[in-house]
């Protein structure tokens, strides 16, 4: 049986947080989100706003190190919304953990994709992750670095839990979100520019990250105020994935980006990580979920929660602009 915690909602932070951000008109540049832990510890998440407007999804053909799946080009329209400064922290995660976790494994993947969304659906309830399996630090360290390991559905799970605990919606973001905020109005293979000599300055990858994960905000941010956006850890995306995504769109409805791709087998993660050489580093660069990343999980059937001692991937959250 899955172990739920209730988590009540207070219309009056609602309420406060709308005000706040659409008084005057006018949307705050940035906000710090702040949550206690059962031992009474304060964890922190910086947001920014990232502005709404068009921008040319996809890399140019003749861009160093393009896949096909990254076209063709089109251009894509966004609302605003606001996105942490850094991937999700270990530390921060646990906080969700230590308040949700079920006392025994899950099932694994035989329980059918309808009750994983009807989880994710419930209103006044968060399913709690199984325990962890193994060390989720890889030995790197806790403190500032990014939660590793977690599954698409544990992500999921974990915004829900944000949402419940701070009235706000908080969620994974679109692919078309990703990489508009990595590019932050750039058109560039990187958001600094097109020189991969600088990514020494911006990003963690496989020339300078000592085979691991690094304390996040150590480099650059790009110019929306974002850290680590190429490199460190790849971060999920709510999508699925299809290789033929942007050509349908292109096709059908170009400027429809916002709208996440519903149906799928697998999911997709950006923006490259600690061991990516400098073409998996780029704003266009897309990855998807492969029968590898579970291969170290003894269980048969699959954790739905877990990808074991896989150190390269991570999240980073988004959250929605309440409506007038």
């Amino acid at each position: 049986m899955i172990r739920v915690a209730r988590i009540g909602i207070a219309v009056a932070v609602v309420v406060a947080w709308a005000a706040a951000s659409l008084c005057a008109g006018e949307l705050a540049k940035k906000y710090t989100e702040v949550i206690t832990d059962k031992e009474k510890k304060e964890h922190k998440l910086d947001m920014v706003l990232i502005p709404g407007g068009t921008f040319r999804m996809g890399s140019p053909e003749g861009e160093e190190g393009r896949e096909k799946h990254e076209g063709p080009q089109h251009t894509v329209k966004l609302a605003p919304f606001y996105m942490a400064t850094t991937e999700t922290l270990y530390t921060f995660y646990m906080a969700f953990y230590d308040e949700t976790h079920q006392g025994k494994r899950d099932k694994g993947l035989e329980e059918p994709m309808d009750e994983w969304k009807e989880a994710l659906e419930k209103v006044d309830t968060i399913t709690g992750p199984t325990p962890i399996y193994g060390d989720i630090t890889n030995s790197w360290g806790e403190e500032e670095r990014p939660v590793l390991m977690c599954s698409w559905f544990q992500a999921m799970v974990f915004c829900k839990w944000l949402s419940k605990k701070t009235g706000k919606t908080y969620r994974l973001p679109t692919e078309a979100e990703w990489e508009y905020a990595c590019r932050a109005g750039t058109t560039t293979p990187y958001s600094f520019g097109d020189d991969p000599d600088q990514l020494e300055d911006y990003a963690w990858y496989e020339d300078n990250s000592d085979d691991m994960t690094q304390q996040v905000a150590k480099k650059k941010p790009n110019p929306w105020g974002l850290y680590d956006m190429h490199g460190n850890v790849a971060e999920w995306c709510i999508d699925f994935y299809e290789p033929t995504t942007y050509a349908e769109r292109a096709k059908n409805n170009p400027a429809d980006g916002a709208k996440p791709l519903a149906k799928g087998k697998v999911h997709v993660a950006r923006g490259g990580a600690w061991d990516s050489p400098v073409e998996a580093l780029r704003s266009a660069h897309r990855m998807f979920e492969e029968d590898w990343w579970r291969a170290e999980d003894p269980q048969e059937p699959k954790s739905r929660w877990w990808l074991p001692k896989l150190g390269i991937i991570g999240f980073r959250v988004v959250c929605e602009i309440p409506k007038k």
